[in-house]
């Protein structure tokens, strides 16, 4: 009986990957969940494994060849069938090599929680001391560019009962911070990784029992962590993706150095002659991403060799070297300060991504921010009256971020510049309205994103705001949450200052802040042009504003926009 074999869908976002790689060849006998061929995608590489054990009848779809998901690239014969090594004709070649516009978007609601990945499980295990069988706690997959992270808390200790989907364990990424749930009911046998170390995705972390056993401490070190996932640690039928495989380049001013890419980045370099040494990756570790080389194209064209890269990529270890770090005791700057009483903490991973984030867009973007006061009485009157009934009918909290989120996009009407982003020498106009919402949290800050804002009503967006707040505190965010954010809202007046001057999220061009609303004395006129003091709901709202795209006059003309609406508020809230 023949078996397709299909593009998988490594994402929520990705609608086609590219064959790179057939690992295989028609008459080839191969076993289930073996790899079968690569892919390549704008954001991961992966090996494919085969669906079903048999023989290799026919290839769809020869390397090179972009499709979309759930396209059939080959076809296995379980019952060893004769196998065709024609080449594939252009009848059975995929769909048209991008995407239709047309294609149905997968990701959830921004309103709607997602299910939070759980601890991968493996084969059962003999070897985890006790009686019955084991079942291995890995590190899980938290995204398709993610390929490690690290322990921050473990929430049970060896000898504790566990219930399946119980929290087991708490991780941080260089995108979210979550809590693992356990895989399997029964006992935590052993913690095979301590709190503070970082380890690769499919890494053993934990061991839990069907029955009791005597409690087990966790290992006076972590043990090396294997330069690839055994077998049995993957789960059945899952696409196996690994790290961009560390390529040397000789380069005359920064010797070899070590770039990590896929090989459809490395295509493109080749066709280009480009030396991805000179090449600034964005993604993790340095990576360099299909949208890295066409932006290093546009801006120098084939064949440049620019003096250095912006920022380096980050150093990835030898094959075959401990892939696995603990956290490193931070040194004082100098004997001076090394004499002041006081304990120098390591920086969590979150911190030290917000700090690297947070200085890098200093050294990219030009900031500028201006300031404008803004009188909320009409709106702080309507929200008094409405607020018990409304939360009442809807379920949920009535705050005043929705009714700035709102003006945020009647702005954007007005200066859709405001809505951009900057690739390479071009500006990318945003067609949807992607608000990001800062969090903050005890343990940092997080942004995630309320996507489609502009098709939402007034109570569709207090719910997604509320919804990914809450699940940001909870640790219940997934990573594509807190991606693809078009501008930014942070609201630090819930603290109490007049307002701030926040820093633009990368590659976004705009950030508005909200400060304190305050009680404050305020000149008014009435329709005959008399003064008279009165006072007044007074809010002040601060655009900060990338000065190589957004001129100053464009920025204040479109928090004018935002702030004759809130002054003049008449909607329908619902």
């Amino acid at each position: 009986m023949p078996t397709d074999v299909v593009m998988p869908q490594m994402g929520e976002s990705i609608f086609e990957g590219t064959i790179t790689k057939w690992l295989k060849k028609p008459g080839d006998k191969i076993q289930r969940d073996e790899p079968l061929f690569e892919i390549s995608t704008d954001k991961v590489d992966a090996e494919i494994p085969a669906p079903a054990s048999g023989v290799l009848k026919e290839i769809k779809v020869q390397p090179g060849a972009t499709v979309q998901v759930n396209t059939v690239v080959g076809v296995i014969d379980a019952d060893g069938a004769g196998a065709s090594a024609s080449a594939p004709q252009q009848a059975q070649q995929s769909p048209a090599a991008k995407p239709a516009p047309s294609a149905p978007a997968q990701a959830a609601p921004a309103a709607q929680p997602q299910q939070q990945p759980a601890a991968q499980t493996s084969a059962p295990s003999g070897n985890s001391g006790g009686s019955g069988a084991a079942t291995d706690v890995v590190m899980p997959q938290m995204g398709e560019s993610i390929f490690e992270g690290t322990i921050t808390k473990w929430l049970k200790k060896p000898g504790d009962k566990v219930q399946r989907d119980e929290p087991l364990f708490e991780i941080s990424t260089d995108k979210v911070d979550a809590e693992i749930p356990s895989p399997a009911t029964g006992v935590l046998r052993e913690i095979k990784v301590k709190e503070g170390t970082t380890v690769q995705v499919n890494t053993v972390v934990a061991t839990i029992g069907a029955q009791a056993a005597p409690a087990q401490q966790p290992a006076a070190a972590p043990p090396p962590v294997p330069a690839a996932p055994a077998p049995q640690q993957a789960a059945p039928a899952a696409p196996q993706q690994h790290r961009e495989q560390v390529i040397s380049f000789p380069s005359a001013e920064r010797g070899r150095e070590e770039v990590r890419s896929s090989p459809l980045v490395r295509r493109m370099a080749r066709e280009n002659n480009i030396d991805l040494t000179q090449v600034p990756g964005t993604g993790l570790g340095g990576r360099i991403s299909k949208t890295d080389i066409q932006n290093f194209i546009q801006q120098h064209g084939p064949g440049a060799q620019p003096q250095a890269p912006m920022y380096a990529p980050t150093p990835t270890p030898a094959p075959g070297a401990p892939q696995q770090r603990t956290a490193t005791p931070v040194q004082s700057p100098s004997p001076q300060l090394a004499q002041i009483p006081g304990e120098a903490v390591p920086m969590t991973p979150m911190r030290k991504k917000i700090a690297e984030r947070m200085v890098e867009s200093k050294h990219t973007s030009a900031h500028v921010h201006t300031v404008f006061k803004v009188d909320m009485t009409r709106i702080v009157r309507l929200r008094e009256k409405i607020r018990k009934p409304w939360e009442a009918r809807h379920g949920v909290k009535l705050t005043y971020m929705p009714f700035i989120a709102k003006a945020l996009m009647h702005g954007i009407r007005t200066k859709p510049v405001v809505n951009s982003s900057v690739i390479g020498d071009a500006i990318q106009y945003h067609k949807n309205v992607n608000i990001g919402i800062a969090v903050a949290l005890e343990w940092g800050l997080i942004v995630p994103v309320v996507k489609g804002a502009e098709n939402l009503s007034f109570v569709g967006l207090q719910r997604a705001i509320t919804d990914v707040g809450e699940r940001a505190r909870a640790k219940k965010l997934v990573p594509d949450e807190v991606q693809g954010g078009t501008i930014t809202i942070t609201n630090p007046g819930i603290f109490g200052p007049q307002f701030g001057t926040p820093i633009i999220l990368q590659p976004q061009v705009a950030i508005l802040g909200m400060g304190g609303i305050f009680k404050e004395p305020v000149v008014v006129t009435d329709a005959d042009g008399n003064d008279s003091i009165a006072v007044r709901h007074i809010i002040r709202l601060v655009l900060g504003y990338d000065h190589r795209i957004i001129d100053g006059a464009d920025a204040d003309q479109f928090m004018v926009a935002v702030r004759e609406y809130l002054e003049n508020f008449n909607e329908d809230i619902g």
